[in-house]
């Protein structure tokens, strides 16, 4: 099994969820979320956390409808991680992220955590499952998930 940081993302309208694992790629971990701007901040703040975690490559969520089909989510997904590929050297690739914020809430409510205040980190929580989903599909197949941005 490959090592160093990855960094997985879930990319909301609003919201961006950003999670990265440790290095030996066993734990998965919430980070941040970052607001969205029309202006393109959030992609200069997603760079610096990417960055001073020195990731070695990046996930983006790609939220297709249960069939599989995707839709006008799923085709921002992508436009946002061109961009981010525009703009930094990594490998970023497009995982299925089917259900993710559903796992995300289950584990939130098992956790205790209100409706309410599941808010704050529902994004959060939905990277690391995306990541958790990746780390063990590498651990599963011996192959790196997903579809390269090009």
């Amino acid at each position: 099994m490959r090592r160093g940081v990855s960094v997985a993302i879930d990319a909301g309208g609003r919201r961006i969820g950003v999670a990265r694992c440790d290095s030996d790629r066993i734990l998965a971990l919430p980070v941040a979320t970052v607001t969205t701007d029309r202006y393109g901040g959030h992609l200069d703040e997603l760079l610096d956390i990417i960055a001073e975690l020195d990731a070695v490559d990046i996930f983006v969520g790609l939220p297709a409808h249960l069939s599989g089909a995707e839709g006008a989510s799923a085709q921002a997904a992508r436009r946002f991680a061109k961009a981010l590929r525009n703009r930094i050297g990594l490998p970023i690739r497009m995982v299925d992220e089917r259900l993710t914020t559903v796992q995300a809430h289950a584990h939130l409510s098992e956790a205790g955590r209100s409706t309410r205040n599941r808010r704050s980190v529902i994004d959060q929580a939905s990277a690391v499952v995306l990541l958790e989903h990746v780390l063990e599909a590498e651990r599963r197949t011996g192959e790196i998930p997903g579809q390269l941005v090009k």
